[in-house]
């Protein structure tokens, strides 16, 4: 069962840090040179909509795998670094939810009502918090590959 777990776990994060990674450094960065904002901005929302719903079964099968396995540990008996990226895991979720509950529907709004500052401005505000994100998924990858090595 373990083993089970630790590849939903594993899947969860290869989607959702790789599909910022991709995003932030290979989608945006190209439509933002080739793309005019009537044409770059529905195009992004249309693939972040799509990303969003894998993101949050992600994050689902995240944090249901990360605490079944701490939780069969035991939460005192687990190593430092695991609540570490709990808690790192924890934050992304919410900024996550900061960024889909708050400035996405802006972008949608946004590119219905061809308001491109608008669309714009929130895709700015989205393109910050994935790179704040990615930091930290990045961070949390560091952390579960080399964490072990610390408590010694």
């Amino acid at each position: 069962m373990r083993a089970i777990l630790l590849l939903l776990h594993l899947s969860g994060v290869i989607v959702w840090v790789g599909g910022m990674f991709f995003a932030h450094f290979c989608l945006r960065p190209v439509a933002a040179s080739q793309l005019p904002p009537p044409q770059r901005l529905p195009l992004l929302a249309a693939v972040l909509g799509r990303f969003f719903v894998a993101v949050m079964v992600s994050i689902v099968a995240i944090l249901a795998s990360g605490f079944a396995i701490m939780g069969a540990t035991g939460f005192g008996q687990a190593p430092i670094h695991w609540h570490v990226m709990s808690g790192i895991g924890l934050a992304m979720a919410a900024i996550f939810g900061i960024i889909y509950f708050r400035h996405f529907p802006r972008l949608k709004a946004g590119v219905v009502g061809q308001d491109w500052p608008a669309a714009g401005a929130a895709m700015n505000r989205i393109r910050i918090l994935v790179a704040t994100n990615l930091a930290l998924g990045v961070l949390t990858i560091a952390v579960a590959t080399l964490g072990a090595y610390f408590g010694r």
